[in-house]
Protein backbone atom coordinates (compact mmCIF):
# COMPACT_ATOMS: atom_id res chain seq x y z
CA UNK A 1 0.00 0.00 0.00
CA UNK A 2 1.03 3.55 -0.53
CA UNK A 3 -0.01 6.44 1.82
CA UNK A 4 0.27 9.84 1.53
CA UNK A 5 0.09 12.81 3.87
CA UNK A 6 -1.75 15.85 2.43
CA UNK A 7 -3.69 18.58 2.27
CA UNK A 8 -6.86 18.50 -0.28
CA UNK A 9 -6.47 22.42 -0.67
CA UNK A 10 -3.97 25.16 0.70
CA UNK A 11 -5.49 26.21 3.90
CA UNK A 12 -6.77 22.67 5.00
CA UNK A 13 -5.93 20.41 7.91
CA UNK A 14 -3.55 17.65 6.98
CA UNK A 15 -5.13 14.06 5.89
CA UNK A 16 -3.89 10.90 5.34
CA UNK A 17 -4.80 9.51 1.39
CA UNK A 18 -4.04 5.80 0.28
CA UNK A 19 -3.41 4.71 -3.23
CA UNK A 20 -6.07 2.60 -4.79
CA UNK A 21 -5.69 1.74 -8.82
CA UNK A 22 -5.15 5.15 -10.19
CA UNK A 23 -5.98 7.86 -7.17
CA UNK A 24 -6.03 9.01 -3.96
CA UNK A 25 -8.39 8.35 -1.18
CA UNK A 26 -8.74 10.22 2.00
CA UNK A 27 -8.76 8.08 5.19
CA UNK A 28 -11.14 10.14 7.50
CA UNK A 29 -10.11 11.31 10.58
CA UNK A 30 -6.57 10.36 9.82
CA UNK A 31 -3.91 13.24 10.03
CA UNK A 32 -0.66 11.14 8.85
CA UNK A 33 0.56 8.04 8.55
CA UNK A 34 1.65 7.88 12.33
CA UNK A 35 -2.08 8.39 13.02
CA UNK A 36 -3.01 5.57 10.65
CA UNK A 37 -0.15 2.99 12.75
CA UNK A 38 -1.60 4.06 16.19
CA UNK A 39 -4.88 2.47 14.67
CA UNK A 40 -6.67 -0.86 15.56
CA UNK A 41 -6.77 -3.49 12.65
CA UNK A 42 -10.45 -3.18 12.90
CA UNK A 43 -10.62 0.67 12.29
CA UNK A 44 -8.04 0.62 9.55
CA UNK A 45 -10.59 -1.67 7.12
CA UNK A 46 -13.54 1.03 8.57
CA UNK A 47 -11.41 3.44 7.37
CA UNK A 48 -10.52 2.12 4.00
CA UNK A 49 -14.55 0.76 3.48
CA UNK A 50 -15.45 4.51 3.89
CA UNK A 51 -12.27 6.18 2.09
CA UNK A 52 -12.99 8.84 -0.27
CA UNK A 53 -11.70 10.30 -3.69
CA UNK A 54 -9.10 13.54 -3.09
CA UNK A 55 -6.98 15.37 -5.23
CA UNK A 56 -3.62 16.53 -3.54
CA UNK A 57 -2.86 20.62 -3.54
CA UNK A 58 -0.36 20.46 -0.59
CA UNK A 59 2.19 17.52 -0.10
CA UNK A 60 2.90 16.75 3.63
CA UNK A 61 6.05 14.51 5.29
CA UNK A 62 4.51 10.92 5.43
CA UNK A 63 4.68 11.48 9.70
CA UNK A 64 3.94 15.44 10.95
CA UNK A 65 6.30 15.06 13.45
CA UNK A 66 7.29 11.89 14.58
CA UNK A 67 8.80 11.09 18.02
CA UNK A 68 12.32 10.97 16.67
CA UNK A 69 14.93 11.14 13.81
CA UNK A 70 17.68 9.02 13.96
CA UNK A 71 20.30 9.33 10.53
CA UNK A 72 21.91 6.76 10.42
CA UNK A 73 25.88 6.71 8.36
CA UNK A 74 25.49 2.73 6.88
CA UNK A 75 26.73 2.90 3.39
CA UNK A 76 30.68 2.04 3.21
CA UNK A 77 31.25 3.99 -0.12
CA UNK A 78 30.21 7.32 1.32
CA UNK A 79 31.88 7.02 4.67
CA UNK A 80 35.07 6.24 2.59
CA UNK A 81 34.54 9.24 0.26
CA UNK A 82 33.88 11.87 3.45
CA UNK A 83 37.05 10.32 5.33
CA UNK A 84 39.32 10.97 2.37
CA UNK A 85 38.17 14.45 2.13
CA UNK A 86 39.64 15.30 5.32
CA UNK A 87 42.71 12.73 4.17
CA UNK A 88 41.89 9.83 7.10
CA UNK A 89 40.71 6.27 6.62
CA UNK A 90 37.59 5.21 8.21
CA UNK A 91 37.60 4.93 11.59
CA UNK A 92 37.62 0.92 12.93
CA UNK A 93 35.17 1.73 14.94
CA UNK A 94 32.46 2.34 12.11
CA UNK A 95 32.75 -1.65 11.47
CA UNK A 96 31.93 -2.69 14.82
CA UNK A 97 28.94 -0.74 15.38
CA UNK A 98 26.11 1.36 13.38
CA UNK A 99 26.56 4.93 14.16
CA UNK A 100 23.69 7.75 14.11
CA UNK A 101 23.09 11.16 15.43
CA UNK A 102 19.58 12.93 16.36
CA UNK A 103 18.18 15.16 13.85
CA UNK A 104 15.30 17.64 14.00
CA UNK A 105 11.66 16.15 13.83
CA UNK A 106 10.37 19.63 13.81
CA UNK A 107 11.65 20.74 10.73
CA UNK A 108 10.09 17.80 8.14
CA UNK A 109 9.26 18.87 4.65
CA UNK A 110 6.93 17.37 2.03
CA UNK A 111 7.14 16.80 -1.65
CA UNK A 112 7.29 20.40 -3.77
CA UNK A 113 7.91 22.20 -0.59
CA UNK A 114 10.70 24.50 -0.70
CA UNK A 115 13.62 25.00 0.85
CA UNK A 116 14.69 28.23 2.23
CA UNK A 117 18.59 28.58 2.04
CA UNK A 118 19.94 29.29 5.44
CA UNK A 119 21.86 32.47 5.51
CA UNK A 120 24.42 31.44 7.48
CA UNK A 121 26.21 28.85 4.92
CA UNK A 122 27.82 28.99 1.74
CA UNK A 123 27.85 25.31 1.34
CA UNK A 124 24.20 23.98 1.07
CA UNK A 125 24.47 20.26 0.02
CA UNK A 126 21.85 17.38 -0.64
CA UNK A 127 22.04 13.88 0.55
CA UNK A 128 20.39 10.79 -1.17
CA UNK A 129 18.59 8.32 1.52
CA UNK A 130 16.58 5.43 2.33
CA UNK A 131 14.72 6.07 5.08
CA UNK A 132 11.87 3.52 7.17
CA UNK A 133 8.92 4.48 9.68
CA UNK A 134 8.78 2.53 12.58
CA UNK A 135 5.27 0.81 12.71
CA UNK A 136 5.05 -0.58 16.76
CA UNK A 137 6.59 0.65 20.29
CA UNK A 138 9.49 -1.70 21.84
CA UNK A 139 12.74 -1.34 22.95
CA UNK A 140 15.73 -3.87 23.17
CA UNK A 141 14.76 -6.02 19.84
CA UNK A 142 16.34 -8.93 18.20
CA UNK A 143 16.89 -8.64 14.01
CA UNK A 144 13.76 -10.56 13.13
CA UNK A 145 11.78 -7.87 16.03
CA UNK A 146 13.55 -5.36 14.59
CA UNK A 147 12.54 -6.02 10.48
CA UNK A 148 8.84 -6.49 11.61
CA UNK A 149 8.90 -3.46 13.25
CA UNK A 150 8.86 -1.37 9.46
CA UNK A 151 5.87 -0.04 8.32
CA UNK A 152 7.06 1.84 5.46
CA UNK A 153 10.02 3.03 3.23
CA UNK A 154 10.01 6.61 2.08
CA UNK A 155 13.16 8.86 0.44
CA UNK A 156 14.82 11.31 3.03
CA UNK A 157 17.11 14.61 2.15
CA UNK A 158 19.63 15.15 5.23
CA UNK A 159 20.00 18.60 3.79
CA UNK A 160 23.30 19.31 5.37
CA UNK A 161 25.14 23.11 5.77
CA UNK A 162 29.12 21.79 4.96
CA UNK A 163 30.88 24.82 6.43
CA UNK A 164 28.85 24.93 9.37
CA UNK A 165 28.95 21.11 9.84
CA UNK A 166 32.77 21.34 9.74
CA UNK A 167 33.20 23.98 12.53
CA UNK A 168 30.99 21.15 14.66
CA UNK A 169 33.16 18.39 13.79
CA UNK A 170 36.33 20.36 14.92
CA UNK A 171 34.62 20.59 17.71
CA UNK A 172 33.58 17.22 18.84
CA UNK A 173 30.38 17.79 18.93
CA UNK A 174 27.67 17.47 15.94
CA UNK A 175 26.68 17.61 13.33
CA UNK A 176 23.26 19.63 14.76
CA UNK A 177 22.78 23.09 13.37
CA UNK A 178 24.37 21.83 10.27
CA UNK A 179 21.22 19.30 10.17
CA UNK A 180 18.78 21.48 12.19
CA UNK A 181 17.26 23.57 9.37
CA UNK A 182 15.45 21.07 7.02
CA UNK A 183 14.88 17.52 6.33
CA UNK A 184 12.87 16.69 3.36
CA UNK A 185 10.50 13.13 3.65
CA UNK A 186 8.33 12.18 0.86
CA UNK A 187 6.83 12.09 -1.32
CA UNK A 188 4.90 9.27 0.04
CA UNK A 189 5.37 6.20 2.26
CA UNK A 190 5.73 2.69 0.59
CA UNK A 191 4.47 -0.61 2.61
CA UNK A 192 7.29 -2.80 2.67
CA UNK A 193 5.17 -5.57 0.67
CA UNK A 194 5.26 -3.35 -2.16
CA UNK A 195 8.92 -3.56 -2.15
CA UNK A 196 9.00 -7.51 -2.28
CA UNK A 197 10.52 -7.84 -5.71
CA UNK A 198 13.58 -5.93 -4.18
CA UNK A 199 14.08 -7.84 -1.16
CA UNK A 200 16.67 -10.06 -0.93
CA UNK A 201 16.54 -12.28 2.57
CA UNK A 202 19.60 -12.69 4.86
CA UNK A 203 18.62 -14.84 7.89
CA UNK A 204 22.01 -14.08 9.64
CA UNK A 205 21.60 -10.25 9.21
CA UNK A 206 17.74 -9.03 8.21
CA UNK A 207 16.79 -8.24 4.67
CA UNK A 208 18.87 -5.94 2.07
CA UNK A 209 16.38 -3.93 -0.37
CA UNK A 210 18.04 -3.23 -3.98
CA UNK A 211 16.62 -0.68 -4.99
CA UNK A 212 18.40 2.02 -7.43
CA UNK A 213 18.52 5.36 -6.23
CA UNK A 214 19.66 8.75 -8.03
CA UNK A 215 19.67 12.67 -7.85
CA UNK A 216 19.26 15.56 -10.08
CA UNK A 217 20.22 19.10 -9.39
CA UNK A 218 18.24 21.00 -11.84
CA UNK A 219 17.27 18.08 -14.58
CA UNK A 220 21.35 16.98 -14.40
CA UNK A 221 22.25 13.42 -12.92
CA UNK A 222 24.81 14.15 -10.12
CA UNK A 223 24.16 11.11 -7.92
CA UNK A 224 23.58 7.00 -8.58
CA UNK A 225 23.99 4.30 -6.16
CA UNK A 226 21.79 1.15 -4.96
CA UNK A 227 19.88 0.49 -1.68
CA UNK A 228 21.51 -2.92 -1.53
CA UNK A 229 25.20 -1.04 -0.93
CA UNK A 230 24.14 -0.40 2.70
CA UNK A 231 26.98 -2.01 4.89
CA UNK A 232 24.60 -2.07 7.74
CA UNK A 233 20.97 -3.63 7.41
CA UNK A 234 17.75 -1.82 8.22
CA UNK A 235 16.96 -4.63 10.69
CA UNK A 236 20.67 -4.21 12.07
CA UNK A 237 20.04 -0.06 12.53
CA UNK A 238 16.54 -0.68 14.20
CA UNK A 239 17.72 -3.16 16.89
CA UNK A 240 20.67 -1.08 17.59
CA UNK A 241 18.48 1.93 17.65
CA UNK A 242 16.23 -0.03 19.94
CA UNK A 243 19.00 -0.92 22.78
CA UNK A 244 18.64 -0.20 26.47
CA UNK A 245 15.48 2.19 24.96
CA UNK A 246 12.33 2.34 23.60
CA UNK A 247 11.49 3.07 20.06
CA UNK A 248 8.05 4.68 19.18
CA UNK A 249 5.23 4.33 16.33
CA UNK A 250 6.31 7.18 13.73
CA UNK A 251 9.77 7.49 14.47
CA UNK A 252 12.26 7.33 11.50
CA UNK A 253 15.02 6.02 10.86
CA UNK A 254 17.31 6.71 8.12
CA UNK A 255 20.19 4.83 6.07
CA UNK A 256 22.50 7.70 5.66
CA UNK A 257 23.62 8.81 2.54
CA UNK A 258 24.50 6.13 -0.41
CA UNK A 259 27.91 6.95 -1.75
CA UNK A 260 28.21 9.36 -4.30
CA UNK A 261 24.89 10.85 -3.09
CA UNK A 262 25.69 14.25 -2.33
CA UNK A 263 28.15 17.03 -3.61
CA UNK A 264 30.63 16.76 -0.48
CA UNK A 265 31.54 13.12 -2.50
CA UNK A 266 31.97 14.76 -5.93
CA UNK A 267 35.53 15.77 -6.78
CA UNK A 268 36.52 19.68 -6.15
CA UNK A 269 36.21 21.92 -8.58
CA UNK A 270 33.22 20.22 -10.50
CA UNK A 271 30.38 21.77 -8.90
CA UNK A 272 29.22 24.65 -6.52
CA UNK A 273 27.29 24.69 -3.90
CA UNK A 274 23.12 24.77 -3.98
CA UNK A 275 21.86 28.09 -4.02
CA UNK A 276 18.39 30.14 -4.28
CA UNK A 277 16.85 28.93 -7.57
CA UNK A 278 18.31 25.72 -7.91
CA UNK A 279 16.10 22.10 -7.94
CA UNK A 280 16.75 19.20 -6.56
CA UNK A 281 15.11 15.73 -6.69
CA UNK A 282 15.78 12.81 -5.43
CA UNK A 283 14.53 9.22 -6.73
CA UNK A 284 14.19 5.29 -5.58
CA UNK A 285 13.34 2.90 -7.12
CA UNK A 286 10.02 1.32 -6.45
CA UNK A 287 9.07 4.52 -4.13
CA UNK A 288 8.71 7.64 -6.10
CA UNK A 289 10.43 11.33 -6.41
CA UNK A 290 11.16 13.65 -4.51
CA UNK A 291 11.53 17.13 -5.45
CA UNK A 292 12.13 20.20 -3.81
CA UNK A 293 13.13 24.24 -4.91
CA UNK A 294 15.60 26.10 -2.95
CA UNK A 295 14.70 29.50 -2.05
Amino acid sequence: MRFLTCRPQPDSPPCLAVWHESGWFQLEGCRDFRDWLQRTPVEQEQLLARAQPVVPTVYLPPVLIPPSLRDFYAFETHVRNAHRRRGRDIPPEWYQIPAFYFSNPASLIGHEQPLRKPPDTEQLDYELELAVIVGREGGNWDLQEAEAAIAGFTILNDWSARDIQRLEMHIGLGPAKAKDFATSLGPWVVTPDELETWRESDPQRGSRWRLAMRAWVNGVLFSEGNAGEMHWTFAELIAHASRNTRLQIGDVIGSGTVGTGCLLERPEGTHRWLQPGDVVELEIEGIGRLRNPIL
